[in-house]
């Protein structure tokens, strides 16, 4: 396992001190991300889950609605409620349609995600319990939305480890996890932006060991 570097004093775009450190967490499909982000909470730190805020959005009724009056009444499931497997095969993909319905897509439920991932800062920040705060989010280089964290944390994991992880828990075929991935920056460039690098295949005992040292360096 990697030993963390010494953090960066101050990232460009930072407001200033925050009551708490927060972190983000930077990882390819399958690294591990919710792995850390588990030890993390076990040390005292909340974590702000941007998938679980976007599906809670998309099973909003209005978002439901919008999207069957883009897209016909295939994207949604019984009940009326939308197929996220439905909207993942209009989205995911390299040809313009899938470019133009992501963006689309990202355009009504990011601002609603920010919303709920800006409450939810500002409460966990405020919140003598928490230690730090951890940015679980996919996409949040693509985003430019590192400003607002103290320190990078990327969870890395090789890729045939990935793939048998997204196979088994998602149902994911290889060619699904190379469309997810090209919606995202090259792990390559994650790297090098990252100011702590873990080992996404450590077990739970390391797991948790790798993410005390982080912030116990952040000096929580």
């Amino acid at each position: 396992m990697n030993e963390p570097p010494t953090p960066q004093a101050a990232r460009p775009g930072l407001p200033g001190p925050r009551p708490v450190p927060t972190l983000g967490l930077l990882g390819a499909p399958g690294a591990g991300k919710s792995h850390a982000a588990r030890a993390f909470a076990q040390l005292g730190a909340a974590v702000i889950d941007a998938d679980a805020l976007a599906r809670a959005e998309l099973d909003a009724p209005e978002v439901a609605r919008v999207l069957a009056g883009w897209w016909g009444p295939e994207v949604l499931g019984p009940g009326g409620a939308v197929d996220r497997a439905a909207v993942a095969r209009r989205v995911f993909g390299d040809d313009a349609a899938a470019v133009a319905a992501r963006a689309r897509l990202e355009a009504l439920i990011h601002p609603r995600v920010n919303a709920a991932r800006a409450a939810a800062l500002d409460r966990h920040q405020h919140d003598p319990a928490v230690g730090a705060v951890i940015e679980d989010c996919p996409l949040l280089l693509e985003r430019g939305l590192e400003g607002g964290c103290d320190a990078l944390v990327l969870v890395d994991t090789p890729q045939a480890v990935r793939r048998q992880r997204v196979a088994d828990g998602r149902g994911w075929d290889a060619a699904e996890l190379a469309r997810r991935e090209k919606s995202q920056l090259p792990l390559d460039t994650k790297r090098r932006r990252a100011d702590y690098v873990i080992d996404g295949t450590a077990g739970p005992s390391a797991m948790l060991d790798a993410c005390r040292r982080i912030l116990e360096g952040l000096g929580v």
